[in-house]
């Protein structure tokens, strides 16, 4: 698991590093954006769970990993483009091997399997909304369809599933699933249906047009 853990941090760093490098922050800022994407959603996990000291601290080999991903993708800016495709598969893997992470942590913690679902889930996605955030885009999970937190979720859900059956091979088959449900929703734009809820004036056509009486002056 914690081969995992040290995997997803790493992958996580590198896509903050290119999502920093994109927006042009120096060397400190897109060092931070990687460490906020690549802790954040385990802090987040940890402190919800109740654990402590948190996963980073008790460890420092997560930090280390953290900079090796940021070296990786400054190396990687310097002699190719940061594609924001390359940002998205990053994304991908860092999402899947943090979701499974966050899942087993949840189990080994002795939560139930909805709990370790929604662990799974938070571990995965926080991340990636607190880097969104911070280089001034809308999180991947509000955006419309591409199946971001759905992806964690049926991954984490095919984990559960499987480990009281198969317990070798439910991690990698639900990282698996994660991984090929985001890229296939990135390349073929697979989306889930979009809620729209007309405004006033498209329900209540009488009222098209007419003007609101100024309100009183307070």
């Amino acid at each position: 698991m914690r081969f995992i853990d040290l995997l997803g941090v790493a992958v996580f760093a590198i896509s903050g590093a290119l999502a920093g490098g994109r927006r042009g922050l120096d060397l400190l800022g897109v060092t931070v954006i990687a460490m906020v994407t690549s802790i954040g959603g385990g802090t987040l996990r940890d402190l919800l769970l109740d654990r402590h000291p948190i996963f980073w601290i008790a460890d420092p080999g997560y930090l280390w990993a953290v900079f090796a991903g940021t070296a990786v993708s400054v190396a990687y800016a310097r002699l190719w483009v940061a594609t924001r495709k390359a940002l998205l598969i990053a994304d991908a893997l860092g999402l899947a091997f943090f979701a499974i992470g966050g899942a087993q942590i949840a189990l080994q913690a002795g939560k139930s399997a909805l709990i370790a679902l929604l662990m799974g889930t938070i571990t995965g996605v926080a991340g990636g909304v607190i880097r969104d955030l911070l280089t001034g885009e809308v999180p991947l999970i509000l955006r419309p369809g591409r199946l971001y937190a759905t992806a964690a979720i049926a991954g984490v859900a095919v984990f559960l599933a499987l480990r009281g059956v198969a317990p070798a091979v439910a991690p990698p088959l639900g990282m698996v699933m994660i991984a090929a449900l985001r890229l296939l929703a990135i390349r073929y734009e697979l989306t889930l249906p979009v809620v729209n809820v007309p405004p006033d004036s498209a329900e209540h056509p009488v009222t098209r047009g007419r003007r609101e009486p100024p309100s009183a002056a307070v």
